[in-house]
């Protein structure tokens, strides 16, 4: 594996585990918002779940624009250079 397939297996996997934590974050803030316990306490660290996963959300999608600007420098750098243009004489002579 070269370091371009590393980089971009990482940014992937990293990328999917972070949003599935946000997602379960969501939910699972939403489910004790939402729960029938009649003490503010427990509802209140409900909305405070939601709101951090909002912001991790942002943040989020803040790295991700970040990994997948790194990934497409790797994959740029690792492609040749096109070969340098040809001069081509179009001066003729007509008899």
């Amino acid at each position: 594996m070269d370091v371009i397939e590393l980089v971009r297996t990482l940014t992937i996997r990293i990328t999917m585990i972070a949003w599935a934590l946000f997602i379960l974050s969501w939910v699972l803030g939403w489910a004790i918002r939402g729960s029938p316990i009649p003490l503010y306490r427990v509802k209140r660290v409900g909305q405070d779940i939601v709101e951090d996963a909002i912001v991790g959300a942002f943040w989020l999608a803040i790295g991700t624009t970040v990994f997948a600007l790194i990934s497409y420098i790797t994959t740029s750098i690792s492609v040749p250079l096109p070969p340098p243009p040809t001069i081509v004489n179009t001066t003729t002579t007509t008899p």
